[in-house]
């Protein structure tokens, strides 16, 4: 619990700091000066709201509307300092070329030379203030409204080996549901309740059930068992169901701890409760009147991840060499260009999810863009390399900031053809 403690005062005092070096600058404005008590109270008040914030969560349920709110708040008022922060580095910088340019020419100073550089200052740092306002806002909109905003997406496979007895049959695919972050038990009904209504001949889980603790998804097994597909739900681990990440955090629910390794099984065992089958580095041949594909799973596996326990060599060991279709289940696109396109040209879909797509960017049919695509090529949608395909879904649920922008949740709703 100290050490915790220790690492959340760390941050409070540069948020502290931080808050000196803007504060300094805005007692300068002539907005400010005119009602300087009261801009000064909004201000701080604001700012020790935040620290608070950072103190707090501390105490309440990860899966709790109060922790999504503890933490939206005192990040999304960071991002928009940091926003004013910049403008006040280039006011500063407009303020110190100007004082060259009168030093160099100060024998045709006009008299009121300082009061014009006055009001460009106020100019530039105002303009901060507008600009910083716009994602705030637009971030509050992530918060209150799209988190939960499932969005279905159809997709065409075309599969020219396709079996005819697969012609025309759907698969649902859900990714990333992180139950230790979701507070909404309704809202996330709803989700899978839009999902059935569209009647999937498959489902497939593409990873990263839980934040860290298997307990996460106590509120809502009764939920997803709900799912169901007459050709089976399959599914596989994520990154974040090994707990590798932050297993040693201090419960302050009271409940029994488990070893990594004992919360890992539970974990798995959940998805047996589910009735989903998990797939652990094998395949499984889904077999409809005498003709069949091939289902490969595999742990998780990615080329930035330094706890790698995917296998796709032995998952791949027992596939019919001679199998029509082989689709993939990998959570982390980047092992489709790692291992999958120069390794397995047999595999003819790859299903992953783990980016999120950031929850942040745009997305249209024409264009997407997201800070995310700096870290992984391939990061939401459809992308092909000659007669392979990777499809990146964008995310069930939400990790960590509590907030989607441009990129909502999505289930991913695909039909099977031969031809287009």
């Amino acid at each position: 619990m100290i050490p915790q403690l220790y690492g959340y005062l760390k941050i409070v005092v540069i948020f502290f700091l931080f808050d000196l070096l803007i504060y300094g600058r805005l007692r300068k404005l002539a907005l400010w000066r005119s009602q300087p008590l009261f801009a000064s109270i909004i201000w701080w008040f604001l700012s020790m709201g935040s620290y608070a914030c950072i103190f707090f969560s501390l105490f309440f349920e990860w899966n709790s509307y109060e922790t999504a709110f503890l933490i939206f708040f005192p990040i999304s008022l960071l991002l928009g300092k940091s926003i004013l922060f910049f403008f006040i580095g280039v006011d500063l910088l407009s303020a110190f070329f100007k004082n060259i340019g009168k030093q160099r020419a100060s024998n045709n100073i006009m008299p009121d030379a300082d009061k014009k550089t006055i009001g460009r200052s106020d100019f530039i740092i105002k303009s901060g203030l507008l600009l910083s306002s716009i994602p705030l806002a637009a971030l509050t909109r992530g918060f209150v409204s799209n988190l939960y905003d499932y969005q279905i997406k159809h997709v065409e496979l075309i599969l020219p080996n396709l079996p005819k007895s697969f012609e025309g049959k759907t698969i649902a695919q859900i990714s990333d549901i992180h139950a230790g972050s979701l507070y909404n038990l309704n809202a996330v009904k709803r989700g899978i309740d839009l999902l059935l209504s569209h009647i999937p001949d498959m489902i497939f889980f593409t990873g990263d059930l839980v934040n860290d603790f298997a307990d996460e998804m106590d509120n809502y097994i009764s939920i997803f068992d709900k799912l169901n597909a007459p050709l089976g739900i399959f599914s596989i681990l994520g990154n974040h169901d090994y707990g590798e990440y932050r297993f040693n955090r201090f419960h302050f629910n009271g409940k029994r701890r488990l070893t990594k390794q004992q919360n890992l099984i539970a974990i798995k065992d959940i998805h047996r409760k589910l009735g989903w089958q998990l797939l652990l580095n094998e395949s499984k041949e889904i077999v409809l009147n005498n003709e069949k594909i091939t289902l490969v799973g595999v742990e998780n596996w990615g080329v930035n991840n330094p706890h790698n326990y995917g296998d796709l060599d032995l998952a791949m060991s027992k596939v019919d060499p001679v199998s029509p279709i082989t689709f993939l289940l990998s959570h982390d696109p980047s092992h489709w260009r790692a291992e999958v396109l120069p390794k397995y040209p047999r595999i003819d879909v790859t299903f992953s999810g783990h980016t999120h797509g950031g929850q942040f960017g745009f997305s249209n049919p024409d264009y997407q863009w997201s800070p995310i695509q700096y870290t992984y090529r391939e990061w939401a949608g459809l992308y092909q390399e000659k007669h392979q395909s990777l499809y990146v879904n964008v995310g069930f649920g939400y990790l960590d900031y509590p907030s989607r922008l441009g990129i909502l949740p999505e289930i991913t709703l695909f039909r099977l053809k031969s031809k287009v």
